[in-house]
């Protein structure tokens, strides 16, 4: 069953001038140290950052929690598979609200143009009394 859906977009502008801005102190807030080094591999990492930061807005938003507290930016990371599809790893906190939410399964796409970033999530597992929450 679906818990939950999430949706980010992201102007890939914005997420460029940040890692300008900031540097590695962007880079190490947002993301993980695989995906740091797979998106600073392309000679136009913009894109490649931006799709990530949405990925990590759209699977908090399919927790219905957002980013903050109960899910950080270091909890989610996307690995890509061999084929290149994106998956998603939760790590810390990401793990244990997956177990409280009953959920077995994270599935997600991206996408991007040199303009934008967008990715979509999908929380699937079993459905608990959200009164135990």
């Amino acid at each position: 069953m679906i818990l939950g859906i999430g949706i980010d977009v992201i102007e890939v502008s914005r997420v460029t001038a940040s890692f300008q801005r900031f540097g590695d102190r962007f880079l190490t807030r947002i993301l993980r140290p695989n995906e740091i080094a797979y998106c600073t591999s392309h000679s136009q990492p913009g894109p490649f950052l931006a799709a990530r930061f949405a990925a990590k807005e759209a699977v908090s938003k399919a927790f219905g929690t957002g980013i903050g507290s109960e899910l950080g930016w270091q909890d989610i990371e996307v690995v890509r598979l061999p084929s290149g599809q994106p998956i998603v790893e939760l790590h810390g906190s990401g793990r244990e609200l997956l177990a409280r939410r009953g959920g077995q399964t994270l599935h997600l796409t991206l996408t991007h143009t040199a303009l934008y970033a967008a990715a979509v999530a999908i929380l699937e597992g079993t459905p608990i009394d959200l009164k135990q929450l």
